[in-house]
């Protein structure tokens, strides 16, 4: 791919050919924006440090020599390697906050960033003193829900030591590490004997059809953080089977599941999940309150 610098010179001209070009190459806009406009204006914009909120007359100003360098090179790596655009940035947003993204964390894009500035409404009674992400990634809902429950402590629990590295460095970039740490194991494991009064989790959930139809885009993030099982339930299984251990009496457990969903409902029929409604898009996020955990919680056991 080969950019003509001697005919693009201002941010709009950039914007515009990266939007026929992402047109013409079929490219897959999913982390962070669902359509080609938005995703080259991320790009164009995110390259020269612009935020995306920046009047349109600044679009006509040109770009100096070594911008349209840079620019070119992420233009050429987002259309032939596919890369996404946030790792091509070092960035992504999530509840309106930065954070630090690479290759070691999934992208943030979760509908869970609805809920969470609406405070769990309804169903959360009372602000949490401990909040627990479990399976936590670059730590954005955690880090998100440090801001919304601004006296509450907060765990951001994962399996990876690469994605909790970047975690750490979200927690440094928001001054957050006087209540919010990471902690990292195998679900649960590194937490034995503590208790929560919100459990939220966003695990790796993708079944095996989804993610061998996967755009190449989802190659260039963590493996470990999308799929698992034939089902995609393997860890969602393990956090049903001891959520109750680690919730207080009147906690939530929140997860989501995605198109998973489907099997979660064949596999618990008897269950009576709460499944979230989101005005800004998204589907398969459930809330099951600590009781319906300790009372369903021999049949999570048993099919483990």
């Amino acid at each position: 791919m080969t950019v003509s610098s001697s005919h693009l010179r201002s941010l709009r001209d950039y914007i515009r050919w990266a939007v026929s070009r992402f047109h013409g190459e079929d490219l897959f806009c999913g982390h962070g924006t669902d359509n080609a406009w938005d995703e080259a204006r991320q790009l164009v914009l995110g390259a020269v440090h612009l935020p995306w909120e920046i009047a349109d007359s600044y679009l006509d100003c040109r770009l100096e020599d070594d911008e349209r360098e840079h620019l070119q090179g992420l233009l050429k790596r987002r259309i032939e390697e596919r890369v996404p655009t946030a790792y091509l940035l070092g960035e992504a947003y999530f509840c309106g906050l930065p954070f630090v993204v690479d290759e070691r964390v999934l992208i943030p894009r979760s509908p869970l960033a609805e809920q969470i500035q609406r405070h769990f409404e309804p169903w959360l009674a009372e602000a949490p003193t401990r909040v627990l992400d479990l399976c936590t990634g670059s730590g954005c809902i955690g880090i998100a829900c440090a801001y919304e429950f601004p006296e509450a402590e907060v765990v951001l629990a994962d399996l990876s030591f690469d994605a909790l590295e970047v975690a750490y460095e979200n927690i440094l970039r928001h001054d957050l590490e006087e209540r919010v740490y990471t902690v990292q194991g195998d679900g649960f494991d590194g937490l034995p004997g503590q208790r929560f009064e919100l459990i939220i989790s966003n695990p790796p959930y993708v079944d095996a059809e989804d993610f061998a139809d996967m755009p190449a885009e989802y190659q260039h993030e963590p493996a470990l953080g999308l799929a698992c099982g034939e089902d995609g339930l393997n860890l969602v299984r393990r956090i049903l089977a001891e959520a109750a251990d680690h919730l207080t009496e009147r906690g939530l457990l929140i997860v989501e599941v995605g198109n998973s969903q489907v099997h979660v409902c064949a596999l618990y029929p008897e269950v009576d999940f709460t499944w979230l409604e989101f005005e800004q898009g998204g589907h398969g996020v459930f809330l099951l309150a600590a009781a319906q955990c300790r009372e369903h919680q021999a049949l999570f056991r048993t099919r483990l």
